[in-house]
């Protein structure tokens, strides 16, 4: 047997989620599954996408804060 609980939900979070729904008979519980498993992709491609930005940073510094280019800003 599955084990089920029940949650409380405020009324325009159903409402929401009504608006969701990608057929007629889908449960509350298949639509809260998937905002799950797209929330934890997102989260871990802003994790990946934060660590890129980590590690480009001091090439970025460089790239960017060099006398070369500031002598042809007054060309």
């Amino acid at each position: 047997m599955i084990d089920v609980t029940t949650i409380q939900l405020e009324k325009k979070v159903v409402e929401e989620l009504k608006k969701i729904k990608e057929y007629p008979n889908q449960s509350y519980n298949e639509i809260i599954e998937k905002i799950t498993k797209y929330y934890k992709e997102l989260k871990k491609r802003n994790t990946y996408d934060e660590f890129l930005h980590k590690i480009q940073q001091p090439k970025m510094k460089e790239l960017w804060d060099n006398k070369n280019d500031e002598e042809w800003e007054d060309a």
